[in-house]
């Protein structure tokens, strides 16, 4: 089953909390359940932490607690230490019948630092395959508790590019799997229709995330950082006509793996420039229209 879902970073953001600080915790529920219509929705600063709280308050909307965020520290900590830190966000997402756990390693990040993008870090190929079996070891912890760790590739880490999302692949093995962000991996030099193709066996996790090239190739020519990026209007909703995402392609792969689980709107803008509403709402609409094209779900 398909379902489709959003992250409030669209209407306030986490990394810079001044994004959206006016807007209030109902009116993002509201317009995610009740006027836009999404099935559910990811973790945000906003969210209740106790495990039932959450699900009171999101079910109050009509919203599933689709999944959330962990950060990994895995090139600093061991493995024992990084399934301490993550069993609370597990008993989190188990209590809310959640099917993956978002992850990244954020130790050595640039994403939100007020650094060029230029200077993220990069593992060579000894450092991809220590970490890789790192990441695999609190994967399999997490398919114990019937979790599946999803990795999330982005700008300002070890994984950004094309190349570290196939050496990260190769240095995993079967219990890590991938979450495919379509903007991600057009910012960081890939082609998404080729690098989806390419790992679509272990993706159990799908953002929908544009990119504006015009903002993108300021961001290249200025050295900006990657919140800069973002102020700037770097991420947009498919169906954007400023965007450079194909996502109907994206989509057919899905279909022709027998994909099932979320696919969620990710796409992080100021929203006193960019009205969340309108452009969640054409993203959705967007998404279930191409869904129902390439037999992704049924038609209605």
């Amino acid at each position: 089953m398909i379902r489709f879902g959003t992250n409030p970073i669209a209407w306030a953001n986490d990394d810079d909390q001044t994004l959206g600080a006016d807007i209030p915790t109902e009116r993002i529920l509201h317009e995610a359940g009740a006027l836009i219509g999404f099935d559910g929705i990811e973790n945000g600063h906003r969210w209740p932490n106790d495990p039932e709280a959450l699900r009171v308050l999101l079910a109050s909307h009509g919203l599933a607690f689709i999944s959330g965020w962990h950060s990994l520290n895995l090139l600093v900590h061991s493995v024992e230490d990084e399934i301490r830190a993550i069993t609370p966000h597990l008993d989190k997402l188990a209590h809310n019948g959640c099917k993956v756990a978002i992850v990244c390693e954020t130790s050595n990040s640039v994403q939100g630092l007020p650094q060029p993008l230029t200077t993220r870090p990069v593992l060579d190929a000894a450092g991809m395959r220590d970490f890789g079996a790192k990441v695999e070891a609190v994967a399999a912890h997490c398919a114990g508790r019937g979790i599946d760790l999803v990795y999330h590739h982005h700008m300002g880490t070890v994984v950004q590019s094309p190349e570290d999302i196939d050496a990260f692949v190769a240095a995993t093995g079967p219990h890590t799997k991938l979450l495919f962000d379509a903007g991600h991996c057009w910012f960081g030099g890939g082609d998404p229709e080729v690098v989806l193709a390419r790992h679509i066996g272990r993706v159990k996790h799908f953002h929908a995330k544009n990119v504006r090239p015009a903002v993108k190739e300021r961001i290249d020519a200025e050295n900006l950082s990657f919140m800069d990026g973002v102020r700037a209007g770097v991420f947009t909703v498919p169906g954007d006509q400023d965007g450079a995402v194909d996502f109907e392609p994206l989509l057919a792969l899905l279909a022709a793996q027998e994909y099932h689980g979320w696919i969620v709107i990710e796409a992080e803008q100021d929203p006193a420039i960019r009205n969340p509403l309108l452009y969640q709402t054409l993203g959705l609409h967007t998404l279930k229209r191409l869904a129902v094209r390439t037999g992704l779900v049924p038609a209605p």
